[in-house]
């Protein structure tokens, strides 16, 4: 399984904005080395929040076409249809419910087979949660301090579409999250035009 390498507070700073939440990723951030900085033509616009989604999720291009593709055949507004697909990805509702201080770590997670949706183990970390679904830890990483510390210290990271329960290791997607609850910092309108050409 392919994995994005690159230095993590260089990829926000070049982005201009902090993808991985960590209070340090812009200490060294300037007009010279973001590329949000500068006064960037429609193209430009276009392809930095069309990469700034992709650094969100962690996707590779091949794999984030095939998910704009398939929210451009959607009767929803593209770009909310491609948000909502993405938020709904395994790895990334690891992430929300706590088991993972970073999309990286919650695809480990995953891949590991530590991850069960309504107690069956699951690891493609690409997976579409359906509404309702239970997502669980293993029993046997229950154990493991590093992941109940990360999930008991999130509590506060808290996102109205899942429902955590603590005492469980477990958090549910409710529903379908709303465009301004998904807290990312893009205008998918203009990820959406870079392939509507």
């Amino acid at each position: 399984m392919a994995t994005r390498r690159e230095p993590r507070f260089k990829l926000c700073r070049r982005l201009g904005v902090n993808i991985f939440g960590h209070p340090k990723a812009m200490n060294k951030a300037t007009r010279d080395n973001s590329r949000s900085g500068r006064k960037l033509s429609n193209y430009g616009m276009q392809l930095l929040e069309k990469q700034k989604i992709k650094a969100y999720y962690g996707l590779f291009e091949k794999q984030f076409v095939r998910y704009v593709e398939k929210a451009m055949k959607s009767k929803e507004i593209t770009g909310t249809a491609l948000l909502k697909a993405l938020e709904c990805r395994l790895d990334n509702l690891v992430y929300r419910i706590g088991f993972a201080s970073s999309i990286r770590q919650a695809r480990q997670l995953v891949s590991h087979g530590h991850i069960l949706v309504n107690g069956q183990r699951v690891n493609i970390p690409s997976y579409g949660v359906a509404v309702d679904s239970v997502i669980s830890l293993s029993i046997k990483q229950r154990s493991n301090e590093m992941i109940v510390s990360n999930f008991l210290e999130l509590q506060s990271f808290a996102s109205p579409y899942i429902e955590k329960n603590l005492e469980d290791f477990s958090g549910k997607l409710i529903r379908l999250p709303n465009r301004e609850e998904i807290p990312i910092e893009v205008n998918e309108i203009y990820a959406i035009e870079f392939y509507s050409k």
